[in-house]
């Protein structure tokens, strides 16, 4: 079932309201040095670190090897939200992105968002060994059209046997490989079946220019209160 060059078919996908999650401390417009800096001069220079040790003001100076300055967006609602996506990865990547370059991750439907950010947040209370903590997050929803990566099966959106390594639990391996393959290729990105709930579709957009009409909708804090399983509550 592999298309071109071995890749994964491509599937014109147009879809509004996907929903990706993001911890509402990101969501403030005011830099933390702003609430820590004594006089104007301190603060001054607060900003001259906070320029050299930001990813984001790097890409958007040119100044980050991952991307570049011409595919940042700017002028449009929460641009820096879409921008720092791309320019803030994780240090080992995630399932479709390297170390260098982000994606934008998003979820067709908002429970499929929710139970992807808390098995990842669980993972990493895990890692400490204590399941205690509360955190918000808010909700950008975007839309899409274009044409993706599709590891779906046409008939019934599952996942297609011939890429289930790329959509293995515990390893991004395989997946990053192939996303660096389809990043260099011209690729807009990949759209996929939820590893982490059944029947849910999530998508990774390799492009910020795609990442369209980005709003921001309900917030949702989870609250982990010595269990795996946080309380989530949604808020308007």
């Amino acid at each position: 079932m592999g298309g071109a060059n071995g890749f994964p078919p491509t599937a014109r996908v147009r879809r509004v309201d996907t929903h990706r999650l993001i911890p509402s401390k990101y969501s403030r417009d005011e830099s933390v040095l702003a609430r820590i800096a004594g006089d104007g001069v301190e603060l001054a220079d607060l900003f001259d670190l906070e320029n050299l040790t930001n990813d984001r003001l790097l890409a958007e100076a040119d100044l980050l090897p991952g991307i570049g300055i011409h595919e940042l967006v700017f002028g449009v609602p929460y641009y820096r939200i879409v921008n720092a996506s791309f320019t803030h990865p994780q240090p080992m990547g995630s399932r479709f992105n390297g170390p260098q370059r982000g994606a934008w991750y998003a979820a067709f439907e908002a429970r499929t968002a929710q139970t992807e950010v808390a098995f990842h947040k669980t993972v990493h209370l895990a890692e400490i060994g204590r399941f205690e903590d509360e955190v918000s997050f808010d909700d950008y929803q975007a839309d899409f059209s274009g044409d993706f990566h599709d590891l779906r099966d046409a008939r019934d959106g599952r996942a297609v046997p011939e890429f289930a390594e790329y959509l293995a639990p515990a390893s991004y391996v395989a997946s990053q490989r192939l996303a660096e393959a389809l990043l260099e290729a011209g690729s807009l990105g990949i759209v996929y079946p939820s590893v982490r709930r059944a029947g849910g579709t999530c998508l990774a957009c390799f492009r910020p220019a795609l990442v369209a009409n980005v709003r921001k909708g309900h917030t949702y804090t989870y609250l982990w209160n010595g269990n795996p399983k946080p309380s989530i509550r949604k808020h308007p």
